[in-house]
């Protein structure tokens, strides 16, 4: 018998916490990058859609985006009706995309908060390798974990509350730089950029990487 890898995670509101340092960092790495307005974009993972719904906003028109979660897409399509259309639930360790969906050729796919709670990363990053274009880009984002801050968990006798199990499709994976970059180079990507965001230096709630398609 064949078990589902995915978990629903089941959301109230489009907008996180997370969202406030997150989403102006995706910004300005898509005008480094030099992404055009028009340049398809896919969130693999969109949760609540809010990142895309921003993005709207700024004007970027060819965004896709899907979550195996059926109240993240229901809140997606409520609260950014001018893109409705273009949320899908979706499980992620499916190749083939949404009929209505470009299948292959992104020229950026992102992917917020995903991946740590996956029980197949490697999966699921192959799936993205095969839907960016050669030469496009993935911004991943995952929590960050580093040697002083998980000195500082220790040290204040915080793990039990950092790795709590009592958070129905939560945290099961734990990345440091060292460890996601592995993980993109071992799938076929090379590293471009990283970043450190929410707090201060070394002390980061998450972290980005741009990874771009070999």
């Amino acid at each position: 018998m064949t078990k589902n890898l995915t978990k629903e995670y089941d959301w109230n509101e489009s907008k996180t916490c997370a969202h406030n340092y997150l989403l102006p960092s995706i910004l300005k790495i898509l005008r480094i990058l030099n992404i055009a307005k028009d340049s398809p974009i896919l969130d693999a993972g969109c949760g609540s859609g809010y990142i895309l719904g921003e993005l709207s906003k700024k004007e970027y028109k060819d965004l896709w985006g899907f979550d195996f979660s059926n109240s993240g897409i229901a809140l997606a399509k409520k609260e950014f009706s001018n893109i409705a259309d273009r949320f899908e639930i979706h499980d992620v360790y499916k190749k083939e995309l949404p009929v209505k969906f470009p299948q292959k050729d992104y020229d950026v796919v992102l992917s917020s908060e995903v991946v740590e709670h996956l029980y197949d990363p490697n999966a699921y990053l192959a799936n993205i390798n095969y839907w960016i274009k050669k030469g496009g880009y993935l911004i991943i984002t995952v929590p960050y974990h580093g040697y002083l801050k998980n000195l500082a968990i220790t040290l204040l006798n915080k793990w039990d509350k950092h790795h709590t199990t009592d958070w129905e499709g939560g945290h099961i994976r734990f990345f440091s730089k060292k460890t996601l970059s592995a993980m993109l180079i071992k799938n076929d990507f090379i590293i471009e950029k990283f970043y450190g965001v929410g707090r201060f230096w070394f002390f980061w709630k998450s972290m980005i990487i741009v990874a771009k398609k070999i």
